[in-house]
């Protein structure tokens, strides 16, 4: 059985998308949560980079998230769509999520269970929704959805899963389009989804990196967390 290494849940959109992927294909794993510190270089007992996620699979180490939903793809197929257009488009999807959108990433760091005012939107932030709405409106509307590429989550989905918490807590989707609304009700709907969320809110770790990250972007509005 696969072994998975990720963190705070509250944090970690990293994290995210293999455990969503994996829960939500009902593949089996062991979960292996380990908590945010100044310094994670204690993460280098499972993890080659001391970076989260890492799968394991006996005397192999995956620590990427997109290298892992490949690895894992060789075993069960299903992790990416069965036609070939569906799945150029999906992998091409997930990397660019992967490699690109840099200021939604540094102003809107995942933090589940809080609601944030932003004190600014910079023209980069709303051109990364943007292209994240073109994504998700070319997904939609050339495969059928209702996932972004077809009638079945696959690793494109898990892949864009922490834009929807992020969404979520700051309020952002505001130039959203109809489908695009949609999809971040239907991604935040996904009984996954929703037990990460209700596992986020109970941590009562805090990481204090994380935290000032948030609190040079915008003031925190609602705090469902655990104390």
């Amino acid at each position: 059985m696969y072994g998975l290494h990720i963190a705070n849940k509250n944090y970690s959109s990293w994290s995210l998308r293999p455990w969503v992927l994996l829960r939500t294909l009902a593949i089996p794993f062991t979960e292996h949560q380990h908590f945010f510190a100044p310094d994670n270089s204690a993460f280098r007992a499972f993890s080659p980079s001391a970076l989260v996620p890492c799968l394991t699979d006996g005397a192999v180490s995956v620590w990427d998230s997109l290298a892992i939903a490949e690895y894992v793809a060789e075993d069960h197929p299903r992790v990416w769509p069965e036609h070939r257009a569906a799945r150029a488009f999906a992998r091409s999807a997930a990397a660019e999520m992967h490699s690109g959108f840099s200021t939604l990433r540094t102003i809107c760091g995942m933090n589940v269970g809080v609601r944030v005012r932003l004190f600014d939107t910079p023209p980069a932030l709303i051109r990364d929704l943007a292209r994240i709405d073109e994504i998700w409106r070319y997904g939609l509307a050339n495969f059928g959805g209702p996932y972004l590429a077809g009638g079945r989550f696959t690793a494109v989905d898990a892949f864009y899963a922490p834009v929807a918490f992020r969404i979520q807590t700051y309020g952002v989707g505001f130039d959203l389009s109809a489908e695009a609304r949609a999809y971040v009700d239907r991604l935040l709907a996904e009984p996954a989804m929703r037990d990460w969320a209700a596992a986020a809110v109970a941590e009562t770790q805090r990481d204090p990196g994380h935290e000032a990250d948030l609190a040079r972007v915008g003031d925190i509005i609602e705090d469902s967390r655990a104390k």
